[in-house]
């Protein structure tokens, strides 16, 4: 039986960061919001450090500042939407009034990346961009919202972790009456914290954002190991069909972001972009001109 001493008290912060009258804003809704801006000035500044590209960077700031809108959309309407479709469609088809409101939480990550993904394509095909470096930036900035992103979970009370006898558990106030991981932090740490240093250290390589796809292919893949690490302390959502023996909805749901992640790796390379002291780089370049 769990013990339920010498456990880390839960801070009860109000999930309303701003009351007035009428109009409430909560820190959910703050995290996307500083988490999209926080990201968005992080993809002007390696857009206007020029040794981090191989010639001209990819979009210029207006564009840069269109991307922002294109994202926030993608963001919203397809985290809602995977929540919806992913996670629990016979709750929200039975109420369908509660998909749209998104101020109550519930926004899944999985159904972002997908709409987001779509969205930079489409956004680079209409400004005559590289797909794939469009997606690097969109991949590099990212970290910024997801460690923000999960900090406003754990102050939502949501997506709670497994219960615990660790020192390290807490009893949250809709978790029941034994503690539990902390799991929103523990994501914070590896999808925020751990992504941005990982990110930044490959961005800022010799041929981080030179090599379209290489950014995108390293966010995709360690997120699937940090979403597969998370889930082991996680609270599985219950009753779902990808809860199979001891893996969960959210580990199945991240292996095609690991083989995908991991495509774009083995294939993250552009000639025109490569250092052309890069023996490999020559050698590919000539196989390309010769490719039928």
């Amino acid at each position: 039986m769990i013990e339920t001493l010498a456990f880390l008290t839960y801070p009860a912060i109000d999930p309303v960061a701003i009351e007035i009258g009428p109009i409430a804003i909560k820190w959910y809704g703050l995290s996307y919001m500083f988490g999209l801006l926080l990201g968005w000035q992080y993809v002007k500044r390696l857009l206007a450090t020029p040794q981090l590209w191989q010639g001209a960077a990819p979009l210029k700031p207006a564009q840069a500042d269109d991307l922002l809108l294109w994202l926030t959309l993608a963001v919203v309407v397809g985290g809602r939407l995977g929540q919806v479709l992913l996670y629990d469609p016979e709750y929200y088809f039975a109420n369908p009034a509660e998909i749209l409101k998104v101020w109550k939480g519930g926004m899944s990550f999985h159904g972002g990346v997908i709409a987001t993904g779509l969205a930079l394509i489409l956004f680079a095909r209409l400004n005559g961009a590289p797909a794939r470096s469009v997606i690097d930036l969109a991949c590099a900035g990212a970290p910024f919202g997801l460690f923000l992103g999960r900090i406003a979970n754990f102050i939502n009370s949501e997506h709670w972790g497994r219960e615990t006898d660790a020192a390290i558990g807490m009893v949250f106030p809709n978790g029941g009456p034994l503690p539990r991981h902390p799991s929103q932090l523990y994501e914070a740490a590896l999808e925020g914290l751990a992504m941005f240093i990982i990110l930044r250290f490959v961005t800022h390589t010799k041929f981080g954002l030179k090599r379209p796809g290489l950014v995108a292919g390293v966010f995709l893949t360690w997120y699937a190991v940090a979403r597969a690490i998370c889930e082991v302390f996680r609270e599985p959502e219950p009753a779902h069909a990808l809860n199979i023996g001891p893996f969960t909805a959210g580990q199945m749901y991240s292996i095609p972001m690991l083989l995908i992640g991991l495509y774009f790796i083995a294939t993250a390379r552009l000639a025109k972009a490569a250092d052309p002291t890069d023996p490999a780089a020559a050698d590919l370049a000539k196989s390309e001109k010769v490719a039928p």
